[in-house]
């Protein structure tokens, strides 16, 4: 039996939240939720996922400072981290970058290509 990839999903709006999951799922990977920042670290410090896929705008605390507070706990600084968002301004991209994410999809979203940046995630060596 294969290793299926865990993905955790964290978004505040549930419809996009089901539906990244439902087609994650899909396309053969396993998924855990998260509906805000605090609950996402949590979980990607509980569960150690294979990559995440966080919304910027959520409550308790929004993506960017999650991505940042992955990218300074040695347990899970490797995370890989798609940032999925409406936000598209070419700031709004930069600053997802400089926070440590490893992409940046813009909502609405193509979910041939949420799967091809978690595949292509999924096949880099860990860094280290």
């Amino acid at each position: 039996m294969t290793h299926q990839p865990l993905v955790l999903i964290a978004d505040d709006d549930d419809d996009v939240l089901e539906l990244v999951a439902f087609r994650l799922r899909r396309s053969g990977y396993r998924t855990i939720t998260a509906r805000d920042g605090r609950e996402s670290l949590a979980l990607a410090r509980a569960e150690h996922p294979d990559v995440a896929v966080l919304d910027i705008a959520m409550p308790q605390m929004d993506g960017l400072e999650v991505t940042r507070r992955v990218r300074g706990d040695g347990a899970i600084r490797d995370l890989p981290i798609i940032l999925l968002t409406a936000r598209s301004q070419e700031r709004d991209v930069r600053a997802g970058i400089e926070a440590g994410a490893d992409a940046y999809i813009r909502k609405p979203f193509s979910h041939r290509e949420l799967r091809a940046r978690v595949e292509s995630l999924l096949a880099e060596p860990v860094a280290g």
